[in-house]
Order: C-alpha cells, then structure tokens, then sequence
C-alpha cells in the first residue's frame, strides 16, 4: 500500500491503532505506512507517570494527569486485552486492581512484542493538521532540535486523549486564598496533603480516588462538595459530603447549604475538556463526555471528512479493550476492507446511536451499551473475540463492591474474561498497602 497514516498520540489508544496495523502485516497484509507522532519521551500517554506539572521542559503543556500511589480504580478483568493476557505478560494471574507501575508494564510488553517502537517519533508535537484536497498536511515539531516541519498523509488517526486539559471553574475568594489551590491534572503525591484539611470540588472518579489517596497517606480530613448530588458511599469518620462550595474567605469555605469549614487546600476534581489545538473548526471534534460522541460514525469516523478518525473518545468503561476494537475497525476501513456508506447514512449512525444512550436509565445501562459497541465492531473485523459479557458483570459486581465498601473494593478479585483464570487475593488490603512498586506488587 501506498498510503501514509499519522497517528497522533503514543497512549493506549495510538498504541492500539500501532497494533492493529502490525498485527495485520504478520498475517501477512500489505500495510500502510504508518507515523505515530508521540509529544512525550515515552509512549504510554497518561499511564506514562511525571512529576511535572503546567508546562514541560520544552514549554509545552504537560500531558499527564497521573500521579504516584494511583491503583486502576475498576477491575483490570474489564480493561485485558484480547490478544495479550495478564497471564502472558506476567507468567501468572495477578490481582484484580494493578498500581499504575504494574499496569504500565503490562501496556508496554504487548507493544514490546510487536515491535512498534519504531514507527513513534517521540519528543514531537503535533502543531496543525489542515485538509489539502484529498491529503492532510501534518506540521509537527522536533521539540529537542526545535525544528518544524510539514509532512502529508491519507489519512490522520486522533489518539490524544481527553483527559489532559482541566476544565478549570471560577470560585469567589481564591484569589485571596491562604492554602494551595490546583487541579486534579497537577495532582501528584497524597503526602503532600498529611495532615492536611483538603476540600474537593465534584464528585467525579478523579475526586473520590484523590480523596481517598489522601485518607490513605494520612489527610487530616476531606471534604468533597457536589453540584447535584453526594456520591454515598460509606466513607471514613474525617470524610464530609457537603453541597457546592460558594465562595472562600480567607482560609474559610462556604457552601450552599449555608454551613462552612476551614480548609488548607483545594482540589478541583471538575473534569477535563476535549481540547484539539492543532485542529481546524471543520476537523475538530466538539462533543461532551458521553458515550455515544457527536459526528463520529461507529463511534470513529468524523462524519464531516471521513477520512479522519478519533479513538477513545467516548466517556468510558471500557477502555484499553474498546480502544483495540476502534482501532482494528479503522484499520479495516482503511485499508479498504470495510466500505463507509454516504454522509447521510453516517449522520443516522450517530442519532441511532444518541438516542440509544439516551434511553438508558442508570449505569448498568451504560454499562451494557458500551459492551454492545465493542461486540458490534469486533463482529466487522478479525480482533478475537472475548466474553464481552462476562466484563460487564464484572463491572457490575465491581459496583456493588464500592458500595459495600468503598475504601475496601479493591481487595476483591474476579476472573479473567481471557484465560477463565480467578484473580488471586493481594497480599496487602489496599488501606495499607503503601508501597506501589511493580516489585512489591508482584510478591504475591
């Protein structure tokens, strides 16, 4: 073939698209050639941990929303590849919530093993993307040699995430504030926080994971305020649910219900935006965080130039799993062996697929639609197939543990959708385990 591809971002999803493509060239397809332009010095987008925060040493805003101490906060069963077990990676099952060291190990092996590394130009920045005709022109910029060039491709693959820009709101008062006030994106290390009275602002799976990182290495208290509701579970004796934060004064915060509290620190866990700088208005996806995006036909396929495609930009349960089927997908219809019907047919796709999540009525609704998508693309291409199924009832067992317990689920395992293997009980229960090396992790 003598197509070019850019694929942009080295993350799961990039990495995905990486193997997707190798993976059809060991059986023997003649494959496109492929251009993966990576921002950072390694591949591994969010999973790859750094201690810095706002801007790199390039001046370039930091990628990484990770910080040290996180463990996966759903069950590893859910998120396995089909292709390249834990099993594998590892020589044994391990338990069901991986630290991140563990997890970005195991992202590692399988594109190690397919030896991929060399179609990623690391430490390159993406700058603009325009439409030339029926090509892209790609500038991107060689941040160690400060050099900017422009490259042309067929077809251009987004796989830059969207959870690296914060959606940062404006409170009254923290101008003057006396402690420190950030976002979960420059969240880094708990300890900072001992002994410290901590306010979180939301009631996203970033808040109740910092704030309980924080219980952990030994917060004062926490108090999390919510716009619309608390989350409810059985939190701790020094953790508060409180309505939405209206205003600080001083070191004071003040809340809709009229109550207030004393805080040494704020930690706006507020969500992220999908934020695409290098693209033009008419190749730009703008859609909220749901599961059924805006303008993507199958979920991929930017309807208004199809040529181009975004991975893993949906709200997510799925993920290291869904990004392969999309990636497979795309690789198909690229290289011809999935036909995309017209404009009209494809904008149907979406308000199908709008309303579909739309009439769901709780999560194990959402739960199920977005395993249904990843059966629906696997079916269309030659990504093995798994028990689809039986990662959706983990994620609803995996529900249920968090309300039973929800500094405790993490100690609970499930069974492999892969190998039918039953994950082995940590050595440590989450509370206490301090230490979130790969080695120790792995003494089991």
């Amino acid at each position: 073939m003598t197509k070019r591809i850019a694929v942009i971002g080295a993350g799961p999803s990039g990495l995905a698209q990486l193997r997707a493509f190798q993976s059809a060239a060991a059986k023997g397809a003649d494959i496109p050639e492929i251009v993966c332009f990576e921002k950072q010095s390694n591949w591994g987008g969010l999973w790859n941990y750094t201690w810095r925060t706002g801007l790199d040493e390039y001046g370039e805003p930091v990628h990484g929303s990770m910080y040290r101490y996180l463990w996966s906060n759903g069950p590893k069963e859910g998120l396995e590849f089909a292709d390249y077990s834990f099993e594998e990676h590892f020589g044994k099952q391990i338990a069901s919530y991986p630290p991140r060291a563990v997890l970005f190990d195991y992202i590692q092996g399988r594109v190690n093993k397919a030896g991929v590394r060399d179609w990623i130009r690391f430490e390159t920045a993406v700058r603009w993307v325009e439409k030339d005709g029926d090509t892209f022109n790609v500038t991107v910029c060689n941040l160690p040699e400060d050099h900017t060039y422009t490259e042309e491709f067929d077809h251009v693959i987004v796989c830059s995430g969207h959870f690296s820009t914060p959606n940062v709101p404006q409170f009254d008062g923290f101008e003057n504030f006396k402690g420190r006030v950030l976002h979960a994106h420059d969240f880094r290390d708990a300890m900072e926080f001992k002994d410290k009275d901590i306010l979180i602002v939301g009631t996203s799976y970033s808040a109740e994971d910092i704030g309980s990182q924080c219980w952990k290495y030994g917060a004062k208290s926490i108090t999390v305020s919510h716009r619309t509701a608390a989350m409810g579970y059985d939190w701790p004796d020094n953790w508060a649910e409180v309505p939405l934060l209206t205003h600080v004064d001083g070191k004071t915060a003040h809340f809709k219900d009229g109550t207030s509290r004393d805080v040494d620190a704020v930690i706006l866990c507020t969500g992220y935006k999908h934020h695409f700088p290098f693209l033009p208005d008419d190749l730009r996806l703008k859609t909220a965080n749901r599961l059924a995006t805006a303008d993507l036909y199958k979920g991929v396929a930017y309807v208004n130039a199809p040529d181009l495609f975004y991975i893993g930009m949906q709200d997510q349960w799925f993920t290291f799993n869904m990004f392969d089927a999309q990636a497979w997908w795309i690789r198909d219809a690229i290289m011809g062996r999935i036909t995309m019907p017209d404009k009209a047919a494809m904008m149907a796709d979406v308000a199908d697929r709008v309303a579909r999540e739309d009439a769901g009525e709780d999560d194990y609704d959402a739960i199920w639609y977005q395993g249904d998508y990843i059966k629906e693309l696997i079916q269309e291409t030659d990504y093995p197939t798994f028990d689809v199924e039986g990662a959706c009832k983990a994620f609803k067992e995996w529900k249920g543990h968090k309300k039973a317990g929800i500094m405790t689920f993490r100690d609970n395992g499930y069974t492999s959708v892969i190998t039918g293997t039953m994950a082995p009980k940590h050595h440590t229960p989450w509370k206490d385990a301090l230490d979130d090396s790969l080695e120790v992790y792995l003494q089991n």
